[in-house]
């Protein structure tokens, strides 16, 4: 992938993080390039459920606060190579059903032109906090 002509900031990675937790996916797809990658945690293959471009990816963080209506991502930090970059955080959420989640994990990015162009997630696999 192209270096990014502008520069991607751990601030610039807060406000993602940031639009995450006020669950403002307009503010969320707005860090993202128009050909976008969301490559989530889970899914059938090996490497999880691909969303490419902004309107599936849309779609997929809607989705995420549809199950967990109460979605937080806390204690996060973040860090910056070149085009790449990495957010660690921890994952609180209720399902409808009151199954509570609680584990930790970190998205993968890589960036184009000062924008998230993929989002790649992990993780951990817990049994659900009763």
């Amino acid at each position: 992938m192209a270096q990014s002509t502008k520069q991607v900031t751990e601030a610039f990675l807060q406000s993602f993080a940031d639009a995450f937790n006020a669950h403002d996916v307009q503010a969320i797809i707005s860090h993202m390039t128009d050909d976008c990658m969301f490559e989530a945690s889970a899914g059938p293959a090996m490497d999880g459920e691909k969303f490419t471009g902004q309107l599936q990816v849309k779609k997929a963080f809607e989705q995420v606060f549809i199950t967990f209506p109460d979605a937080h991502w806390g204690n996060s930090r973040h860090f910056i190579a070149g085009d790449r970059g990495f957010s660690e955080w921890i994952f609180t959420g209720t399902k409808s059903d009151g199954t509570k989640i609680e584990v930790t994990g970190c998205d993968l990015f890589t960036f184009k032109n000062g924008k998230i162009a993929i989002k790649n997630s992990y993780r951990k696999n817990r049994l659900p906090a009763k």
